[in-house]
C-alpha cells in the first residue's frame, strides 16, 4: 500500500505548529490565542458580571454564555460581517463544549461572556475558538474542573487524519470529506463531537482514538502558556514589591 498524502504533507496524525498565549486583551479578565498554523483564534473572557438583560438572569447559578464570530477578513473571499446562522450555532456548541468543566453555579444571576474571534481561518477554527476559550477562562481565574482541548478529526475518502485544513475540507476523491470536531476534558471524557459526512461506527471510534492522540499535545500547549504567564506575572509583582522596599529604605 502506499502512504496517504496529505496536500501540506503532514503525517495523518500530525498536527500543524501550535501557537498558545495568554493575557494577549489586557482590558478582559482573562484572554488567549490559540492557532492551528494558519489558523487563529483568540477569546476574551468578562466576569462574571451582573446578568442583563435581567430576564435572562438564573437565580440557581451563573450562566456561560459564548459568542464566536469570523472576521471578514479571516478568509481569501471577504465575508460579510456581524452574526449568522454558522456562527450562532458554534457558540452554542461553544458553549457546551465548556460547560462540563465550568464551575460557575456560585454567581447566581450572573454571567460571564467569552467572546471568540477567528483572526485568520483555514478550517477548524470552532476548535481553535475553543481551546483559546478554556485558555482565557483560566487565566480569568474562572474555577473549571479542568482545561478542554478541542481537535478535529476528518476522513478523506476512506483515511482518517489529525486537523483538518480547508483543502481537506473540500475533498472531492473516492467518498469525499467527513469532518469530526472533537473536545476532550481533562479526564479524558468527550464534552463535544460532531459529525458531517459519512462514518462506519468502527471508524468513528478509530477517530476517538486519534483524538485522543493529540489531546495530550494540545493540553500541553495550553498548560505552557499559562505557566509561562503566572511566572511572568509573579516577576513583575516581585520586581515592584523589591522597587517599594528600595523607595520606603530612601
Amino acid at each position: 500500500m502506499t502512504e496517504f498524502k496529505r496536500p501540506d504533507g503532514r503525517k495523518v496524525n500530525e498536527l500543524r505548529k501550535i501557537t498558545a498565549k495568554v493575557g494577549v486583551v489586557p482590558n478582559a479578565d482573562g484572554s488567549a490565542i490559540f492557532g492551528f498554523g494558519d489558523t487563529v483564534a483568540i477569546a476574551a473572557v468578562y466576569g462574571p458580571k451582573k446578568m442583563h438583560p435581567q430576564h435572562a438572569q438564573n437565580p440557581e447559578k451563573g450562566t456561560l454564555r459564548c459568542t464566536y464570530n469570523m472576521l471578514s477578513f479571516s478568509v481569501t473571499e471577504r465575508i460579510r460581517p456581524g452574526p449568522s446562522r454558522r456562527s450562532q450555532e458554534i457558540s452554542k456548541i461553544t458553549e457546551w463544549a465548556l460547560q462540563p468543566v465550568v464551575m460557575i453555579d456560585e454567581y447566581a444571576n450572573q454571567v460571564v461572556d467569552v467572546h471568540i474571534n477567528v483572526l485568520q481561518a483555514n478550517a477548524s477554527t470552532r476548535c481553535a475558538g475553543i481551546n483559546a476559550a478554556a485558555m482565557a477562562l483560566a487565566q480569568a481565574g474562572i474555577p473549571m474542573k479542568s482545561l478542554v482541548s478541542s481537535v478535529s478529526i476528518g476522513k478523506l475518502d476512506k483515511q482518517l487524519v489529525t486537523d483538518l485544513i480547508k483543502e481537506e475540507e473540500d475533498w472531492e476523491e473516492g467518498e469525499g470529506p467527513t469532518d469530526i470536531p472533537i473536545t476532550l476534558t481533562g479526564d479524558g471524557k468527550i464534552s463535544h463531537i460532531q459529525l458531517d459526512g459519512k462514518i462506519s461506527i468502527k471508524q468513528l471510534r478509530e477517530a476517538v482514538k486519534l483524538a485522543e492522540g493529540a489531546y495530550q499535545q494540545i493540553h500541553d500547549a495550553q498548560v505552557k502558556a499559562l505557566k509561562e504567564a503566572a511566572s511572568s506575572e509573579q516577576e513583575i509583582q516581585a520586581s515592584s514589591a523589591k522597587n517599594v522596599g528600595g523607595e520606603e529604605k530612601k
